[in-house]
């Protein structure tokens, strides 16, 4: 399927409103930043003997010294870990970014990050350096936080009002379909062999080159430059570059002008962290944002991920075909990931979230009970295989793709980036706590580990009940109606 075909089937999916040039950017940056993000958390787990095995001979050569089992296994967790850190750190000034140098500006920043860091990775062998992975993965979670905080703002903000929640999930997608394309350049009938590892770690700066070498080609965020910066004449010339010329293309751009007027009018100071964070009418979006993000990434996703192996494998699978059942996994993931844009353009998001937060929490709690007492029924290994995919379906209608732009359609263009830096920030720290406690609370609870996943699941559905109000198709400005009193709060 080529790009012409690929873009009138998304105009048939999602809706009318694509333009080439709308189409063509979705796609390139989410190509570009996105994918790789994804690349980077699963391109690690197939080539990490190989990288033991290197780090081990490469300390006895420099420093005559011989790892241990557990110091080898530190340091592969630091290795791991360092990006998490990488992204909690870039999340600070994601926001600053965004304001500063433009949405785009952003995600040309974190593109030469993702760059810088595919290079290291892939000379540190020949520069015999471990420090260069540990550069190259700290690089590249900065890069990542900026990319969350950016990337779905980008694509709202460049997108028209019906078209705004089908082009956002394109982060979501994308970062699924990056997993899942880290994992097969991962596979030994591509790069993951001894001598090629480390190829496998860095290829996704390739897509990174390709996807921003016509970056000047791309249009800022036409409410960026019209609303922060004032560069009202070429805020227009942007917009008319993205709806086109039409008559219809027209009246879209002389709407979202008056509505941009409008919002000039009602958001004339600046934001910062502290002013968003002290504004009283500005709590509840933000506690949404920020438990959304967090509880994404303590819903169970990554423990399912991680627990899939042993899971095939007690299915009766080899090891080999329980690791390509893994992949399976993954491809389902991104699969159903790739309906997010359908989904948005034709369902509203609070009704997605319920629904994804109750088969979420009781595939979890089939999960764990199936594998307690997985050897004592020949029926129970395939139920465990059946309960991973359909919480990976249910993930993916709600919890997966939406905590990566409900900012963007909370939250006016003002405090946007704060909101959605402060989202990326709790995302990361959910995913470094998940990484840290998962392996801890196994070793204890066994099974049971997903329980508390389950239960993150409740406090997801409770929320989204009691105070989401419905953000499909709305300016943020009316949302916020319904959120300015806080915990106190009501939809109606």
């Amino acid at each position: 399927m080529n790009i012409a075909n690929l873009y009138t089937l998304f105009k048939v999916i999602s809706g009318e409103g694509w333009t080439p040039l709308l189409f063509i950017v979705s796609l390139a940056t989410t190509i570009g930043t996105a994918v790789p993000v994804g690349y980077c958390l699963g391109s690690l787990n197939t080539p990490a003997a190989f990288i033991k095995d290197w780090v081990l001979e490469l300390y006895i050569q420099r420093h005559d010294f011989e790892f241990s089992e557990n110091g080898l296994e530190l340091v592969f967790a630091s290795i791991v870990s360092i990006f998490l850190i990488g992204g909690i750190f870039g999340s600070f000034f994601g926001a600053y970014c965004c304001d500063k140098f433009g949405r785009k500006g952003c995600l040309n920043l974190s593109a030469a990050l993702l760059v810088v860091s595919g290079v290291f990775v892939t000379f540190c062998r020949e520069g015999k350096s471990l420090e260069m992975i540990f550069i190259s993965r700290f690089l590249a979670g900065i890069a990542s936080a900026l990319i969350y905080t950016a990337h779905p703002m980008y694509l709202l903000e460049i997108a028209p009002p019906k078209l705004r929640g089908s082009v956002a999930v394109f982060t979501a997608f994308g970062v699924t379909a990056g997993i899942c394309v880290g994992q097969i350049f991962s596979f030994n009938i591509v790069f993951g062999t001894e001598e090629y590892w480390q190829y496998a770690l860095g290829f996704y700066a390739v897509f990174v080159i390709i996807c921003f070498l016509p970056t000047y080609w791309y249009p800022e965020s036409p409410r960026w430059r019209y609303l922060i910066k004032h560069q009202y004449d070429i805020a227009e010339k942007e917009l008319v570059r993205l709806r086109g010329t039409g008559p219809e293309a027209q009246e879209c751009v002389k709407s979202e002008i008056a509505e941009m007027q409008s919002a000039s009018k009602s958001t004339e100071e600046k934001s910062s962290f502290l002013s968003v964070l002290r504004n009283s009418d500005l709590l509840m979006p933000l506690i949404l944002v920020c438990s959304f993000q967090i509880c994404q990434q303590l819903s169970g996703i990554n423990a399912i991920f991680f627990y899939s192996v042993p899971i095939f494998t007690k299915a009766g699978f080899s090891s080999s075909a329980a690791e390509w059942m893994n992949f399976g996994a993954g491809f389902l993931n991104m699969t159903v990931s790739g309906l997010g844009p359908f989904l948005m353009s034709k369902f509203n998001r609070r009704p997605l979230m319920l629904i994804s937060c109750v088969g979420c929490f009781i595939s979890l709690i089939c999960l764990a009970f199936a594998l307690n007492y997985i050897d004592l029924a020949n029926w129970l290994p395939p139920a465990c295989i059946v309960f991973i995919t359909t919480f990976i379906t249910f993930f993916q209608l709600g919890l997966g793709p939406i905590p990566y732009f409900i900012g963007s359609e909370l939250f006016e263009v003002k405090p946007r980036p704060v909101a959605m830096s402060m989202g990326s920030l709790f995302s990361w720290f959910g995913n470094f706590l998940i990484g840290m406690c998962f392996p801890i609370l196994q070793g204890v609870w066994g099974a049971f580990v997903f329980l508390p996943c389950s239960i993150v699941c409740v406090y997801c559905f409770l929320l989204t009940y009691r105070y989401l109000p419905e953000s499909r198709g709305r300016d943020a400005a009316d949302i916020q109606v319904y959120m300015r009193n806080g915990f106190h709060s009501k939809l109606s």
